[in-house]
């Protein structure tokens, strides 16, 4: 690894090198390299197949790393189990619905903090973001539509204040409307915390209206990496997205 390299991967927030996993004995992204600075959204763009659920929940350690390394603020997270990685301030929004739906919007935010008291203290966080859902408290999860279960999915990572978000596909199926709030949202997090985001997406207008910058992922491996305001990056993207 060069020097700059090195420097680099110490001030990000999160450095990945090198990262293979996949399930048992089939590999599913292999030798990935990223970073993502404090305050930052990069948005890993591919289409159906090619391995970004896998990446988040390597990230996360709900799969196992087989090679590479994953450091959060230089301290290595590789291989360890998801609850001890959420105290140290990861917070992953999964792409399927992933609440109880039996227990109220209160009881699954709850999930997101350490301890009791917390969330009373952070209800302020999901007014500011999606007042519906402070205002659903006591409403049984299940009973939520769909776009104010995705609501209910982002609100649970807020109200952990994390350092570091792995969101996945949290456009997917929602209206015109919902997908721009879901952008401000993500906009708002990461100037005024300074929160980092790894955004998993397909849909491309909404992460290049918030991502700082872009990689793809095809196959399992990057190919190509970049910012999102460079005078080439929509056309890209475009190429290797395309159908």
């Amino acid at each position: 690894m060069s020097a700059l390299a090195k420097t680099e991967s110490v001030a990000a927030r999160l450095a990945v090198e090198g990262l293979s996993s996949g399930y048992s004995a089939a590999t599913v992204i292999r030798d990935v390299s990223f970073s993502i600075a404090r305050g930052e959204i990069l948005v890993i763009l591919g289409k159906n197949g090619m391995g970004k659920s896998t990446l988040l929940k390597t990230i996360m350690g709900f799969l196992r790393a087989t090679s590479g390394s994953i450091r959060l603020d230089g301290q290595e997270i590789a291989n360890q189990p998801p609850h001890l990685n959420a105290r140290r301030s990861l917070a992953y929004t999964p792409q399927e619905y992933a609440i109880f739906q039996d227990l109220t919007v209160e009881e699954n935010l709850r999930l997101g903090v350490a301890r009791d008291g917390l969330l009373d203290e952070r209800m302020g966080d999901v007014e500011a973001a999606f007042p519906v859902i402070a205002r659903r408290f006591r409403q049984r999860a299940g009973t939520l539509s769909g776009g104010e279960q995705k609501m209910l999915l982002l609100s649970r990572s807020l109200v952990a204040r994390p350092k570091l978000m792995l969101v996945d596909e949290i456009s997917e199926g929602l209206q015109p409307s919902m997908v721009t709030k879901m952008a401000e949202v993500l906009r708002r997090t990461k100037d005024k915390d300074g929160v980092a985001i790894l955004l998993v997406e397909q849909n491309l207008p909404f992460a290049l209206s918030v991502a700082d910058r872009y990689a793809i992922l095809k196959i399992g491996e990057i190919v190509e990496q970049g910012d999102v305001d460079q005078a080439d990056a929509l056309a890209t993207l475009e190429q290797h997205l395309r159908i």
